[in-house]
């Protein structure tokens, strides 16, 4: 979900305009999305979309995903559930979680998000482990100081200015989260181990045995608790990790063609084709947004 900031090494840069190509896999020439990082903040991104009939397959940003809906309704499936998400909401996600999206509107759906990491939340914050048991908040007023706030930081040019939106934007869906001590753990300590051999092991073909023994289990047994606690195969994380890694990749300035490599895909035509159908923009338009 939505918005902003590419930087200098001081501050973040002023606006752009809304894209005007489209992304490679969008089906309508009204789709776009736009991404910013600011340079002080790299586990901040921003982004804003419009997206009318592009439908976004799994995938995960390994951060908070807070944000708005300024107009349409989103449907999304996240954590083994169907969700709506009406303009005037706001849109509440935990890090880690695989999900997808797609209009339920005939126009589509505006909206912004902001992509957070779970150590600035914690810095921001003084907290640490923030859960949120709801997906959607049903709440206009908040979705509509959330937009406010999202397009301060879209629009910052100075750092202070930035980091001032950015805490009270954490301050605003602090009383959405559950506090640390009644953040659920079950299933933590025997998948965690999984999600950082995934992680280390991007570019291998792994087998299910693999990944089973890592977790102590049998294979299939492995498989339903796996499928059980993320809502996903083992499969559909081990791409949205790599999809994630080439997304860092290309914000770090990589070629396409050495992404490609180093996530673990087939090739070039692999990553633009499963980057696009992800985050709605192609790797080479992303890397352009967040490095101008």
């Amino acid at each position: 979900m939505a918005s902003p900031l590419a930087a200098s090494p001081s501050s973040p840069t002023p606006d752009a305009p809304a894209l005007t190509g489209v992304p490679a896999a969008f089906d309508h020439p009204n789709d776009r999305a736009e991404f910013r990082r600011a340079a002080h903040q790299p586990g901040v991104e921003l982004y804003r979309a419009h997206i009318i009939r592009h439908a976004f397959e799994p995938h995960t940003h390994e951060a908070y995903g807070l944000g708005a809906i300024e107009s349409g309704v989103e449907r999304f499936r996240y954590r083994g559930a169907d969700h709506l998400a009406p303009s005037g909401s706001v849109v509440l996600m935990n890090p880690d979680e695989l999900h997808t999206g797609r209009a339920e509107t005939v126009g589509g759906w505006r909206y912004r998000m902001a992509y957070i990491d779970p150590d600035v939340v914690a810095r921001v914050s003084g907290e640490s482990g923030w859960w949120f048991n709801t997906a959607v908040g049903h709440d206009a007023a908040s979705a509509q100081r959330v937009t406010a706030l999202l397009d301060r930081l879209w629009l910052a040019h100075e750092p202070l200015a930035f980091d001032s939106a950015l805490y009270t934007l954490v301050h605003e869906f602090r009383r959405h989260a559950r506090v640390p001590n009644n953040a659920p753990t079950e299933g933590a300590p025997r998948f965690t181990p999984v999600i950082d051999y995934l992680r280390a092991n991007l570019s291998r073909r792994l087998t299910l045995d693999e990944l089973a023994a890592v977790a102590g289990l049998s294979p299939f047994h492995f498989l339903r608790r796996f499928q059980s606690h993320y809502h996903a195969t083992p499969q559909q994380m081990l791409m949205a990790l790599r999809l994630f890694e080439a997304k860092r990749l290309l914000a770090h300035g990589i070629a396409p063609a050495q992404v490609a490599l180093a996530a673990g895909l087939t090739d070039q035509a692999h990553l633009t084709r499963s980057f696009s159908r992800r985050y709605g923009v192609t790797p080479a338009r992303y890397q352009k947004q967040v490095r101008r």
